[in-house]
């Protein structure tokens, strides 16, 4: 369009472009990118990915174990509740059979022979310590037998020494109180006293000591660290999935 001094109008002029003018700008984006791109170090992109997944499987797998134990610790505590809840009141009924006892022990079988009455009432006394002794098992309280088996400082206290060279050293000779375990846990040893000046034990394991050490082996409960989750059962479960 010419103006009417016949001079091109501007704003007609500046509305048309050259034909190659765009495409020159197109181009060099195109061949800035292509640059770009043959500068990414691919291998080093992917190092870094695969560092990131060991990183967080890794520590996926300490969260697991970490569960792991808490359910672990959750159940044996559960376990131990339920075993040992009646500790309390158990060592308690221990002064009842005591008594019991030692009311049995006072009367000799002459002085019952000679008092019907009274051999009455010791059988009634007899028949209420079995059932407490009855009951007392079946919540898992039982007597340690003591007298005659060789002195054991997992399950007997010794109180003095009794002269006496015709059984073993520290053989049991007299028991002052009776011993219990509750779930093979001890819940009072025996008080008792052992024999001094004959030969020598021989060194055998009692059965009773075996009886201490499982218990002592179960309340030892086994908790996986947290620092070797790697190696847990839960953690290989979980590397095969990945």
């Amino acid at each position: 369009m010419v103006t009417t001094n016949g001079t091109p109008n501007d704003e007609a002029t500046a509305g048309k472009v050259a034909p190659g003018a765009a495409a020159a700008p197109a181009g060099a984006a195109e061949m800035q990118t292509a640059e770009g791109t043959k500068d990414i170090d691919w291998s080093e992109q992917l190092a870094r990915v695969e560092a990131e997944v060991a990183r967080l499987k890794d520590e996926y797998l300490r969260a697991l174990a970490e569960t792991e134990n808490v359910r672990r610790r959750g159940a044996r505590d559960r376990e131990e509740a339920s075993q040992y809840a009646v500790a309390g009141f158990a060592r308690d009924m221990l002064a009842v059979a005591d008594n019991l006892h030692r009311a049995l022990g006072s009367v000799g079988a002459e002085a019952r022979e000679a008092d019907p009455a009274l051999d009455a009432l010791m059988s009634g006394v007899e028949m209420t310590e079995r059932e407490l002794a009855s009951a007392l098992e079946r919540h898992g309280v039982k007597r340690i037998e003591a007298e005659g088996q060789l002195f054991d400082p997992h399950f007997h206290e010794a109180l003095f020494e009794i002269p006496n060279a015709e059984v073993p050293n520290s053989t049991v000779l007299q028991v002052l109180s009776q011993g219990y375990t509750l779930n093979e846990r001890i819940l009072r040893p025996a008080r008792v006293g052992v024999s001094r000046g004959g030969p020598k034990a021989a060194p055998a394991a009692a059965p009773q000591a075996d009886a201490q050490a499982r218990a002592r082996a179960s309340a030892e409960a086994y908790e996986q660290p947290s620092e070797a989750a790697g190696g847990t059962a839960a953690g290989r479960r979980v590397d095969e999935q990945l």
